[in-house]
């Protein structure tokens, strides 16, 4: 019975680490998105926002106001420019920021 106590105490300190680790590196993509919008020239620059898979789509009236190496260091795997289009490959995160997107502009 006392090694049963030990491994229980023992598995509840390594799930409260592993919970604490998690909150730790989840994203706030509220935060995330605000950033990303101000990168891409405020909200008033965006025309139209999609998502196709990882691939981030963005129609803007003024291409010159992105920053493209901020958007790289908020994790943007690449960024193609077509015109007054961005396409930005954020992998996995794409359909939540442009969910987040959304709902502000």
């Amino acid at each position: 019975m006392e090694t049963f106590i030990t491994y229980l105490c023992i598995a509840i300190v390594l799930t409260i680490i592993v919970l604490v680790i998690l909150k730790i590196n989840k994203k706030d993509f509220n935060i995330e998105a605000n950033k990303l919008i101000t990168f891409l020239g405020g909200k008033d620059n965006i025309i139209n926002a999609e998502c196709n898979m990882s691939r981030f789509k963005v129609i803007l009236k003024d291409i010159t106001k992105v920053d493209k190496d901020s958007i790289q260091k908020l994790g943007a795997k690449g960024i193609v420019e077509i015109n007054n289009q961005l396409k930005i490959i954020f992998s996995k995160d794409a359909k939540t920021l442009k969910k987040y997107i959304k709902q502000i502009i």
